[in-house]
């Protein structure tokens, strides 16, 4: 009986990764924020498109008005949070799969990182600084 040998895989091998749960944590993120997410976009959908004559309504002065209330300040700020999060950890997963190279790796996560936290601190400042009474 002849002996059965496998060949070395093609791919190169990555040394063994620490355990860490990170990966487990970011997957029940994922989970979390996804249901959380249906019911805040639909929700914002249903408010800005549906109720009270529909899109038609939504200009200057009705986001004034809807964020001169903490709560749908924090409504919108939890959509943005939660959507930028939760697109960057998917875009991160994707490049860990994707990117062969470990500099192309890290550039592309430093773009990402980078351009997650611009639009989130720019969105933040946007939602928390709104001034309704804007003068010429």
């Amino acid at each position: 009986m002849s002996e059965l040998t496998l060949d070395k895989p093609r791919s190169p091998r990555r040394p063994a990764a620490r355990r860490s749960n990170g990966e487990l944590y970011s997957w029940l993120f994922m989970r979390i924020s996804g249901v959380a997410l249906v019911v805040l976009v639909l929700g914002h959908l249903f408010i800005m498109n549906v109720l009270d004559g529909g899109v038609h309504r939504i200009n200057f002065g009705f986001v004034a008005g809807r964020w001169a209330s903490p709560f749908w300040q924090f409504w919108d700020l939890a959509m943005l949070w939660l959507a930028q999060i939760h697109g960057g950890n998917g875009l991160r997963t994707v490049i860990n799969d994707y990117a062969r190279k470990d500099a192309t790796r890290f550039w592309l996560k430093v773009l990402l990182y980078v351009s997650m936290v611009l639009i989130i601190s720019l969105g933040t400042y946007v939602i928390f600084t709104f001034d309704p009474n804007i003068t010429d």
